[in-house]
């Protein structure tokens, strides 16, 4: 991936109303800022336990941006559009 190309990764549990939202809103706001400059891969730790003992995630939802930049953590709720903005590094 280039240096402007947003690596992301979101781990949720299950299909549940909390894990579809949080796909929802990730998979919008990345199609309306990052459209063609990123990559998100969702891991349902249901599925998946390993991976997110792999990446430490203790808590549902956790966004991690891998790149660009240093890696960052978002968790919990993420409806909060200005905190997701600034945690993916997104003008306000």
């Amino acid at each position: 991936m280039g240096p402007h190309h947003h690596d992301l990764r979101l781990y949720v549990a299950g299909t549940g109303a909390k894990s579809l939202r949080a796909i929802r809103i990730i998979t919008r706001l990345c199609e309306a800022e990052l459209a063609g400059r990123y990559r998100l891969e969702i891991v349902d730790v249901y599925r998946h336990p390993a991976r997110a003992v792999e990446d430490q995630v203790v808590a549902i939802p956790t966004l991690i941006k891998w790149a660009p930049g240093s890696v960052k953590r978002l968790v919990g709720d993420l409806s909060h559009e200005a905190r997701v903005r600034s945690g993916l590094g997104l003008a306000a």
